[in-house]
């Protein structure tokens, strides 16, 4: 073993009952490291002294997670990457942290974010940016960028996200960890600073995909403090070890080619569709219609829903407050002071689409656009188990690059979204390196809860990859 960084959780657990060295020695390591590298990363705003220890042995017992800056702990920081709420601490734990206390985790600290979760570089923050682990010119993604960066860097053995049109996707994608968007509802939100309440879901990165699943299996579940939870029980047994994927039909679809996309990514989506076939899943060949359109839907939707949710931030209850002679004056500078441009923009838009005039034309047209969506999901899925699809048209792109072009921003969510839009669950997996030596990937989208499915179909192709084993660890890359 070179470092503690080389391993998963399982892998950790295993390797400290044959040779001795302990858990606590590991984790003290990855902390010591985490505060010297994290000034050159990024990834934390604040490191967390909470040891979080509860009473009960599980998998997740003293294992340092990194938790996302709009989840609630109690005593935390939950600044959501604002300065409106630069100095709010939780006075509660969210639901996932909870459980996490109660499985024996561990908190190492919180993670850089988009401001509110509105971005997809971990630029649009008052905290300062994160840069990727594999080139640190390039962004790490977002909006959970801090949290992929951890993992990815070594410095977290597993991290929490949310996930509202890609956030935890995209950053899995760039960084080379795997990440997962659950079913919406199949992990509780209570906690989670809401930014488009129908989208959002808290999702989760690891170094492999039994990681991923072991954090899974804990956080999920129905919630009494959240109404939208589903009564879907969670298997609380282990993955199934296959070796092959008879019997598994994976949607190709026909029309991907018309995306915009670099050659890279089409190459290594091409390898993995073959990997596939070879291990012996049947492709069926699909048509995603408009399903490919849905970037514009899904912006007007998360804009309105944005510009609904952020409206209880008018400095009067908690949060930056600019005082002014009357409430409307208050409110406005304590806005203008405390809301970056990239929330300002997202609102502006969303109470436009929202007003009298206009609601029709693009709010009730987006939602009309959203259930036909769905509607073409669940045909779909009536031919095929899972959809196979690249995560994002190009690899990592270079900081900066894409700050004065909204459209563009929002274009890198183009394959991201539908699965958003559609509630249904979806995985990044790590497959290769590009010619640049940036990280690829593939996304399996499934029907609704059938996370378990595709964790463990994906963990037969990610041993066949063996992705950790064939790439340089990022955290060598500049030391």
């Amino acid at each position: 073993m070179n470092s503690f960084r080389d391993l998963t959780m399982h892998e950790a657990r295993a390797y400290t009952e044959v040779n001795g060295p302990s858990l606590v020695s590991m984790n003290e390591d990855m902390v010591l490291a985490a505060r010297k590298e994290n000034p050159s990363l990024g990834a934390y705003t604040h490191f967390l002294d909470d040891d979080g220890l509860g009473s009960k042995e599980s998998p997740l017992s003293g294992f340092h997670g990194a938790i996302k800056a709009n989840i609630a702990g109690q005593g935390w920081p939950t600044h959501c990457g604002s300065r409106f709420l630069e100095h709010y601490i939780s006075p509660y734990d969210s639901t996932v942290v909870a459980r996490l206390r109660a499985a024996g985790s561990r908190f190492m600290g919180i993670t850089t974010m988009d401001e509110f979760g509105m971005g997809s570089s971990c630029e649009h923050t008052s905290l300062g940016q994160v840069v990727n682990p594999w080139d640190r010119s390039r962004t790490a993604g977002g909006s959970s960028g801090g949290s992929a960066a951890a993992v990815a860097a070594g410095l977290a053995w597993f991290a929490l996200g949310s996930d509202t049109g890609g956030s935890v996707r995209l950053p899995a994608h760039f960084c080379g960890v795997v990440g997962l968007k659950p079913t919406w509802g199949r992990i509780s939100r209570h906690g989670l600073v809401a930014f488009a309440s129908s989208l959002d879901t808290i999702g989760i990165f690891g170094r492999d995909v039994q990681d991923v699943h072991l954090v899974f299996q804990t956080v999920a579940g129905r919630d009494l403090y959240d109404a939208t939870t589903l009564e879907e029980t969670v298997d609380p047994s282990a993955l199934e070890t296959v070796d092959n994927l008879q019997g598994l039909k994976i949607g190709l679809p026909e029309d991907l080619e018309n995306s915009q996309w670099g050659a890279d990514v089409s190459r290594d989506y091409h390898c993995s569709v073959a990997m596939l076939r070879d291990l012996g899943a049947e492709m069926v060949p699909v048509s995603l219609g408009s399903i490919l359109d849905s970037v514009a839907a899904y912006t007007v939707l998360n804009c309105a829903e944005a510009a609904s949710n952020l409206h209880r931030f008018d400095g009067s209850l908690y949060g930056h407050r600019e005082n002014r002679k009357s409430y409307i004056e208050s409110l406005s500078q304590s806005r203008n002071q405390g809301f970056g441009k990239e929330v300002k923009r997202r609102l502006l838009l969303g109470a436009h689409v929202l007003s009298g005039g206009y609601r029709k034309q693009y709010y009730l047209r987006a939602c009309a656009a959203q259930q036909d969506l769905i509607s073409q999901f669940q045909k779909l899925f009536g031919k095929m188990d899972l959809l196979a699809l690249p995560t994002a048209p190009t690899a990592a792109f270079a900081l900066g690059s894409r700050l004065d072009d909204p459209l563009g921003m929002h274009l890198t969510d183009i394959l991201t979204v539908p699965a958003s839009l559609a509630g249904l669950p979806a995985l990044t997996l790590p497959t290769s390196l590009n010619s640049q030596g940036l990280p690829l990937s593939l996304q399996l989208v499934g029907p609704a809860c059938s996370e378990r499915l595709m964790l463990e179909k994906a963990r037969v192709l990610e041993e066949l990859i063996g992705f950790r084993k064939i790439k340089e660890a990022p955290w060598n890359l500049h030391i």
